[in-house]
């Protein structure tokens, strides 16, 4: 069970942080459109498209990363307060009534859109380089498939977490600025003190 707990782990960080460089393309793109817009004054006509399909994938394919790490949104005020295997019951509940229904959904209705799509070779009408959006259909389908699997290893989690009364964390691999900075200045002081 842990082994497929860190094979999903891994393989939602490796897709987060693939399309994480989706970031800097948007950024290059909208540098490019604001300097030919405003500098040459030859806007372009698929800019404001390209950066809505590039910022679309990456929120669609870090859900999965996000998820892994716990950093999805819940109103947790007496959640937070339960013991671990508490709060693993009430987590493996919800899994199975509106995560899992939810994303199988997502995948299925995901899978129609982005095959009509194809077919007809569906381009944006938003503007007139008719910027081609087919192959951002398909993310959605991707992006359920990598949350479904995530989401068993979420249940896993939960299983383990009620019968040890322990959260089994994802490996860290992001950190926060500001715990950097202590976790130096801390490693400093040690260093000096002894």
């Amino acid at each position: 069970m842990i082994a497929f707990i860190r094979f999903a782990d891994n393989l939602s960080a490796w897709f987060g942080k693939a399309f994480a460089w989706l970031i800097l393309l948007m950024s290059l793109g909208t540098g490019y459109e604001v300097f030919v817009r405003y500098a040459l004054n030859k806007p372009t006509a698929w800019a404001l498209d390209v950066s809505f399909v590039m910022y679309g994938t990456l929120f669609m394919m870090g859900g999965a990363y996000t998820l892994s790490r716990g950093g999805h949104v819940r109103g947790d005020f007496l959640y937070r307060l339960l013991q671990p295997k508490s709060q693993a019951k009430i987590d493996l509940l919800l899994y199975l009534i509106f995560f899992f229904p939810g994303v199988t959904a997502l995948i299925l209705s995901g899978w129609k859109y982005a095959a009509r799509s194809w077919q007809y070779g569906e381009v944006s009408v938003n503007s007139p380089a008719g910027v081609p959006i087919y192959q951002f259909k398909a993310v959605i389908v991707a992006a359920g498939i990598l949350l479904f699997i995530q989401g068993i290893a979420q249940v896993c989690r939960c299983i383990l977490a009620m019968r040890d009364n322990d959260w089994l964390e994802a490996d860290e691999d992001v950190f926060e600025t500001e715990d950097l900075i202590m976790r130096a200045v801390n490693k400093a002081e040690k260093e000096h003190s002894t």
